[in-house]
């Protein structure tokens, strides 16, 4: 509690005789009352009390140093890396999206199928890497942390979906063998209704000079070439197990396996090939395994390195909580 003074003012008029001269002395003296002045000692307390931050700003609200050449080099091509793989991701989409809409798939009629359309894996990877790469783009262009960690964590949870499938691909290569043998068959026997899966099966045919799964007397399941089918294509195989499907050396022929199925293997063989795809696709996949796993590596290498450079970039961004 502090003591102040005030000073209480001569009163106007005058004061006659004697009596005047001694009250004004008395009026006039100083009268001290008590009165409170916690506001003033808080407010001169407060300025006494300055925080050293609003009189030296460099000391406590640093600047953030400018990025050198070589971190503004990598930052330039972070965005590069996942603009590229953007554009990637948004053409697969596009693709798998373009062929569910020219197939009826996305029709109310045809949603049932859509689960084993191929073009539905089109669309599930286009709009999964599009995602993740506009993440990485605006991460890197905006430099915000809560994008970066995103992207950094996605690539890495891929590159771990990844390596899981290579190792169970290598611990259950037989149960897989089985499982591709039933896929093949699924396309053998909807050759006609997916125009996606007849183009798969005409250029492994073609490619691996086969027909069929065991031999080509595998057709006989589809209802199309079974014998008992009413239309043209009965007893018939398709085109690409011809040993010649050229009709003078220029034109294709479609008719050329018309009747394959009624002839003796003897005669047979001189119109398509006898042996299976399902042989031939597995020893072509163990003479191409290293050229598959080095694939493999170069693209996990390639994820490393968009991870890597999101990485700098998140290193070079000043954290939030030292600015303020």
């Amino acid at each position: 509690m502090a003591l102040g003074r005030t000073w209480l003012p001569r009163p106007r008029g005058t004061v006659g005789g004697g009596e005047s001269t001694r009250l004004l002395p008395q009026v006039s003296r100083l009268v001290e009352l008590p009165y409170s002045s916690d506001e003033d000692d808080g407010l001169l307390d407060g300025d006494m009390d300055l925080p050293t931050a609003k009189q030296d700003p460099g000391t406590w609200y640093p600047i953030p140093p400018k990025p050198g050449t070589f971190s503004q080099c990598v930052r330039s091509l972070a965005f590069l890396w996942n603009l590229f793989f953007l554009l990637l991701g948004l053409l697969a989409l596009a693709v798998g999206v373009w062929g569910l809409l020219a197939k009826g798939s996305l029709g109310g009629e045809r949603l049932a199928p859509l689960g084993s359309d191929p073009m539905l894996l089109f669309v599930l990877v286009g709009l999964g890497a599009s995602t993740v790469s506009l993440a990485g783009c605006l991460g890197a262009l905006r430099s915000s942390p809560c994008l970066l960690r995103f992207f950094v964590g996605s690539v890495v949870a891929f590159v771990g979906l990844e390596v899981l499938g290579g190792l169970l691909l290598l611990a259950a290569w037989h149960r897989l063998r089985d499982s591709l043998q039933d896929t093949l068959l699924l396309c053998l026997l909807r050759y006609q209704d997916e125009p996606d899966l007849r183009f798969l099966v005409d250029e492994v045919q073609r490619s691996l000079r086969c027909c069929g799964l065991g031999s080509y007397r595998d057709w006989e399941a589809n209802p199309y070439f079974n014998c008992s089918s009413p239309g043209v294509q009965a007893c018939s195989v398709p085109a690409s197990c011809c040993l010649d499907p050229w009709q003078n050396g220029t034109l294709a022929n479609s008719q050329c396996a018309v009747g394959a199925l009624r002839l003796g293997e003897a005669a047979a063989g001189t119109v398509v090939y006898l042996g299976g795809c399902m042989a031939r696709l597995g020893a072509w996949l163990r003479g191409q395994a290293g050229s598959i796993a080095a694939g493999a590596a170069v693209v996990v290498l390639v994820e490393a390195v968009g991870v890597v450079m999101a990485l700098k970039v998140l290193g070079d961004i000043v954290p939030i909580g030292a600015q303020g």
